[in-house]
């Protein structure tokens, strides 16, 4: 067996995906504008956990560790889509907002923001719950 496969070099990449979360996003030339998305690396994933997993110091002096989901998906979110710059400043300043964080969930309605998480999830290797339950099921 040669470890070929595995060398930076030889390695399948990952292309960017186009994909339509509204029709509310209209170009100059009256077409639909779709955001662009790229899959972050496991690195880049234990950066972003470790910046929604707080440590402090509980009930009768325990140490606590919570991780803040949301966050989560929020950062995951911004760092997986390519287009639209979600950290353009002149972005945020349209919606009054200061990051990519808060700027998603004013500037998507829910079911828009619910499809865009899908998609991120699936972009970079996570199953969806349908994919998990049809594996359970077989």
């Amino acid at each position: 067996m040669s470890l070929n496969a595995f060398l930076s070099q030889n390695v399948k990449k990952v292309d960017e995906i186009e994909i339509v979360v509204s029709d509310r996003f209209v170009g100059e030339d009256g077409k639909v504008v779709p955001f662009k998305l790229i899959p972050i690396t496991a690195e880049k994933d234990e950066i972003i956990k470790n910046e929604c997993t707080i440590q402090k110091i509980g009930k009768n002096g325990k140490p606590e560790v919570k991780f803040d989901s949301v966050a989560y998906g929020r950062k995951m979110t911004v760092a997986t889509v390519s287009y639209p710059n979600l950290n353009s400043e002149k972005l945020q300043n349209s919606y009054g907002v200061m990051s990519g964080e808060e700027l998603l969930p004013i500037m998507l309605l829910p079911g828009e923001y619910a499809q865009l998480q899908k998609r991120v999830q699936e972009v970079n290797g996570f199953k969806t719950f349908q994919e998990l339950e049809d594996e359970a099921k077989n």
